[in-house]
C-alpha cells in the first residue's frame, strides 16, 4: 500500500506492506498534517508512518476518528483520565507505530472514535486538533463571566473558538498574525483584536514560542489566567518572571487530550464537528492526494499562502 514516510527529513509517498496484527483496520478517509508533523519532520528521525490526525471506515462502513495514543489504559493516570501520562510512557503514532498518512492503518479498539452521522469524512481529521483545544478549555477551568482571548490563528488557535463559543464564552477575541487566520476566525464569530495590556481574564497561547508566552501574560489582567496549548519546540523558554509573579498569573499547561469520567475529550470533539459543519470548509484550506504529499507538506509550511489546515486524501 502506499504510505508517507520520511527518509533525511524530506517527505516521500512508499510502498509499504499491508498492516497485519491485532487491531481494527481503518480505511482512510482524511488525514491532517499538524505543525508538529513539521517540527518532527525537520528535527526527528522518523522510521514510521506520519499521521496523528486521521479518520476513516471500520470494514463495516462506520466512520470513525482515532485517538492516536497507544496507552495501556489500566494504569493509574489512564484511568484518571491522562493518557498521555501513561506508565508505559507516551507513546504516539508517527513517533512508535505507523500513523494514519497511509491507505489503512491498524489501530487498537480502546482507540476508536465514532463520529456523528451526518459529517463529511473528507473532514472528519479535524476530530484530533479538536480534541486538543476541548481538552485545554477543561483545563483552563470556569469561564463564565470571563473575558476570553487566543494568542494564535493556526489551526488550534481557531478550534479554540467554537470549543469555548460551546461551553458559554460570548465573545472570543482572536490574535492572529495574517489576514486569512483573522477572515476565518470572523466566520467561526470570533473577534479579531490586537494585544492589550492587563485587559482579558484567560488567555490562551496557541503558538508556543517565548514571544507569544510573553505576549500571553501582558495581556492577562492580575489574578487572571494563562493556558498553554502551543508546543514550545526549542525546549526551554523564558519566564517572564516579573509578569507573572507581580501579577498572580496561573500558568495551565494543557497536554493532548484525554477524558472526564466516561467522556473522552475526542467524543466531544466528534460532538463539536458534527454540530459545526462550517468547521471543515473554513479550517481545511488545501486538499492533496496522498501522492503529491511533498507538496502538501511544503503548502502547509507556508503560511503566507493562506495554508490553516492542509488535509491528505487517499
Amino acid at each position: 500500500m502506499r504510505a508517507v514516510r520520511v527518509n533525511e527529513h524530506q517527505v516521500a509517498v512508499v510502498d509499504a506492506p499491508e498492516p497485519a496484527g491485532d487491531g481494527v483496520l481503518v480505511r482512510i478517509a482524511s488525514a491532517g498534517i499538524c505543525g508538529s508533523d513539521l517540527h518532527m519532520v525537520d528535527s526527528m528521525r522518523l522510521r514510521a508512518t506520519l499521521g496523528h490526525e486521521f479518520a476513516g471506515f471500520l470494514p463495516d462502513g462506520r466512520l470513525v476518528a482515532v485517538e492516536p495514543l497507544a496507552a495501556c489504559r489500566v494504569c493509574g493516570p489512564c484511568r484518571d483520565g491522562r493518557p498521555y501520562h501513561c506508565e508505559l510512557g507516551l507513546r504516539m503514532y508517527v513517533a512508535a507505530f505507523d500513523g494514519g498518512m497511509a491507505e489503512t492503518c491498524l489501530v487498537p479498539e480502546a482507540t476508536i472514535v465514532p463520529i456523528p452521522t451526518g459529517v463529511d469524512p473528507r473532514d472528519a481529521s479535524l476530530v484530533e486538533p479538536l480534541a486538543v483545544a476541548v481538552h485545554a478549555v477543561r483545563m483552563a477551568g470556569p469561564l463564565a463571566g470571563s473575558s476570553v482571548a487566543v494568542v494564535g490563528g493556526g489551526s488550534i488557535g481557531l478550534c479554540l473558538v467554537p470549543t469555548l463559543q460551546a461551553v458559554g464564552v460570548t465573545q472570543v477575541d482572536v490574535v492572529a498574525r495574517h489576514d486569512h487566520q483573522r477572515a476565518a476566525a470572523a466566520r467561526l464569530g470570533a473577534t479579531s483584536s490586537e494585544a492589550d495590556v492587563d485587559r482579558w481574564d484567560v488567555v490562551f497561547d496557541a503558538v508556543g514560542t517565548a514571544d507569544s508566552l510573553a505576549q500571553c501574560v501582558a495581556m492577562t489582567r492580575a489574578s487572571g489566567r494563562v493556558v498553554i496549548v502551543g508546543v514550545y519546540w526549542d525546549g526551554t523558554v523564558p519566564l517572564p518572571g516579573m509578569a507573572v509573579c507581580f501579577k498572580e498569573v496561573r500558568l495551565l499547561p494543557s497536554m493532548m487530550y484525554g477524558s472526564e469520567g466516561p467522556v473522552r475529550d475526542f467524543d466531544l470533539a466528534a460532538r463539536l464537528l458534527a454540530a459545526r459543519p462550517e468547521l471543515g470548509p473554513t479550517l481545511i484550506t488545501h486538499r492533496f492526494p496522498l501522492d503529491a504529499a511533498a507538496d502538501a507538506f511544503a503548502c502547509a509550511r507556508d503560511r503566507q499562502a493562506g495554508a490553516i489546515k492542509v488535509v491528505l486524501e487517499p
